[in-house]
């Protein structure tokens, strides 16, 4: 007998929370109350939900930024989530959609119709599971998030350092001075030195070579400045 899908349940009012999860245990589902942000962060850590419910407003966080913090979570990229309010404006929604959520419910709700939209939203991730993956290239990002992985790998990467890799990523091999570089990623240019992209140069280097030490991704061409290597290996 398979074990029921467990889904992550964060909302602090004890009577919609008891709904829920009445709805959801009559599904087949196994459901995981958490009262506060804090405790959802916490049974996420010890074992990622199928799926999270998450209340928009907690006592103790916005709903939008526990679910950029579950995502950081180990594999909490890969967990579906849907976000639960009395909210209804249009940008609330919006906000919750662009962040990556998978779906959206208004306060007061159908508990058939959460229970329906929860259902969909793991058959989709089931169909998106047992397609054919996608060839691992070397370097990717996600502009939305601010995100680039390196063979799958995120990279944790400041600000300026994003920016860095994002500039030589957008033509693999053509070179960027350091004037460019400061043109297209700093603030201020003129405040800064061609020194500080040095720096940056240095520390982004260490970060790739801790995931691929063999590999040099970012060449730097004396007398000229820095280009992205287009022959990097694709992924095994």
């Amino acid at each position: 007998m398979q074990p029921r899908p467990r889904i992550l349940v964060v909302e602090d009012e004890s009577a919609i929370a008891d709904t829920i999860q009445y709805a959801l245990a009559s599904d087949g589902f196994a459901a995981v109350w958490c009262t506060t942000g804090e405790q959802a962060l916490r049974e996420f850590a010890l074992q990622p939900p199928a799926l999270a419910i998450l209340d928009v407003g907690l006592p103790d966080v916005n709903g939008f930024a526990l679910f950029r913090q579950l995502q950081a979570l180990p594999g909490g990229a890969h967990v579906p989530m849907l976000f639960l309010t009395a909210r209804s404006d249009e940008i609330d929604r919006v906000v919750g959609l662009e962040l990556g959520a998978d779906d959206y419910v208004a306060k007061p709700f159908s508990p058939r119709e959460l229970v329906a939209r929860v259902r969909g939203i793991l058959r989709r991730t089931v169909r998106g599971a047992t397609a054919p993956a996608a060839p691992l290239v070397p370097l990717a990002i996600d502009e939305e998030r601010h995100r680039i992985t390196y063979y799958g790998r995120p990279l944790v990467l400041s600000r300026y350092e994003y920016g860095i890799l994002r500039v030589l990523m957008r033509k693999p091999g053509r070179v960027f001075s350091r004037d460019e570089l400061l043109a297209q990623v700093w603030d201020a240019p003129d405040a800064s030195f061609d020194r500080t992209v040095d720096a940056h140069i240095k520390t982004l280097r260490a970060k790739l070579k801790a995931i691929a030490p063999e590999l040099e991704p970012v060449r730097t061409v004396r007398g000229s400045g820095y280009a992205l290597n287009e022959d990097l290996p694709p992924a095994a």
